[in-house]
C-alpha cells in the first residue's frame, strides 16, 4: 500500500515547528528517522494531514556532557548513542541495550527522539530512561518544561506531550559512585521485539542491594516499575533467598497479556528469569 496524500513541511527552526504544531493540531506528524512513521503511513494506520521533517534541526542533535547528566538531543541517531563513550561511561545501561533495539539498519536511522515519543511498550529505552531516574525536555509554545521518565509514559502509545508541543532532549544522571545497571531480554529472534524485558540500575556494595530501580517492558501498555521487588530487596544480599523472594513479590507487580507470541503466564515466567539474572548480574558489579 501507499500512504494517504498528505502535505510536507520542512521548517528550520523549533519556533516554526511549534507554529506548525499549533496550526495543525493532532492533524500533524513529526518525521524524525521514521523507522515507526513510514510503515504506519504505507498501511494507512496513521493518516495525518501534515509530515512535518524536522532532520534539518541540528540543535536537537548530538550528545554533551554537563556538570551532573548527560544532555542527548531528541534527533540523535541509535548509532550515534551506540557507539558514544560518554554513553559508555556514564549512562552504560544505555549502551548495554542498544545492540538489542532492531537491526543496524534501524539503528542508522532511528531516533532516541523517535522511540520515546512512540512509547511503544515493548521498546527497551523508555525503560532504561525510566530506570535511569530521566528527565524528558518538552518544549512549547508556552516554553521549556521537564518531566520524569517515570511520569511521562501514560498509556499505551499515550505520552505527556501535547498535541502542540515537541519532544526536545532527554536528560540522564550521570552514573553515582556505586552504581551499577544491568539489561536482558527474551525474544524469538535477535533483533525482534522483546517478548519481556527489563532493565535494572542499583547501588551495590560487597553484593547488597540498594536504591534499586527495576523496570520492565513488553508487560503491559508502559513500562512497569517494580515497587514491590524493588522494597523487599532493599538492603539485601543478593542470594537463591532473596531471588526466590523477588520472583514470587513480581506476582504484585506485573499483569503481564498474553498475544500471539507469548501467553501471560509464559511472560510471567520470562520475568521471573530475567529478574533472577539482572540480580545475579548486579550482584557481581559491585
Amino acid at each position: 500500500m501507499k500512504p494517504a496524500a498528505f502535505n510536507y513541511a520542512k521548517p528550520s527552526s523549533i519556533d516554526e515547528v511549534l507554529g506548525l504544531l499549533e496550526q495543525y493540531g493532532d492533524e500533524a506528524a513529526i518525521l524524525a528517522g521514521g523507522q515507526s512513521l513510514m510503515p504506519t503511513l504505507n498501511m494507512r494506520l496513521s493518516t495525518p494531514s501534515l509530515i512535518i521533517d524536522i532532520n534539518g534541526l541540528d540543535s536537537l542533535c548530538g550528545i554533551s556532557v554537563e556538570s551532573d547528566h548527560l544532555r542527548i538531543g531528541a534527533l540523535t541517531r541509535y548509532v550515534e548513542i551506540e557507539n558514544s563513550e560518554n554513553i559508555k561511561t556514564y549512562a552504560p545501561l544505555i549502551a548495554m541495550a542498544m545492540p538489542s533495539i532492531a537491526h543496524p539498519a534501524i539503528r542508522n536511522r532511528g531516533t532516541i527522539g523517535g522511540s520515546v515519543a512512540m512509547a511503544d511498550p515493548a521498546a527497551e529505552l523508555p525503560a532504561c530512561l525510566c530506570a535511569l531516574r530521566a528527565q524528558i525536555e518538552i518544549t512549547g509554545q508556552e516554553g521549556v518544561r521537564k518531566v520524569a521518565a517515570k511520569d511521562f509514559f501514560k498509556a499505551l502509545y499515550e505520552t505527556a506531550v501535547r498535541d502542540d508541543e515537541i519532544l526536545t532532549a532527554i536528560d540522564i544522571p550521570k552514573l553515582g559512585k556505586g552504581f551499577y545497571s544491568a539489561f536482558d531480554e527474551l525474544a524469538r529472534r535477535h533483533g525482534d521485539y522483546a517478548m519481556c524485558g527489563v532493565a535494572a540500575h542499583a547501588h551495590v556494595i560487597s553484593n547488597v542491594i540498594s536504591d534499586l530501580t527495576l523496570v520492565f517492558f513488553a508487560v503491559g501498555g508502559t513500562p512497569v516499575i517494580a515497587t514491590n521487588v524493588m522494597a523487599v530487596m532493599e538492603g539485601k544480599a543478593v542470594d537463591d533467598e532473596a531471588i526466590a523472594t523477588a520472583q514470587s513479590t513480581l506476582q504484585n507487580d506485573l499483569e503481564p497479556f498474553g498475544d500471539l507470541h507469548c501467553s501471560a503466564d509464559l511472560r510471567m515466567h520470562y520475568a521471573k528469569e530475567l529478574t533472577k539474572r539482572v540480580l545475579n548480574n548486579l550482584s557481581t558489579s559491585g
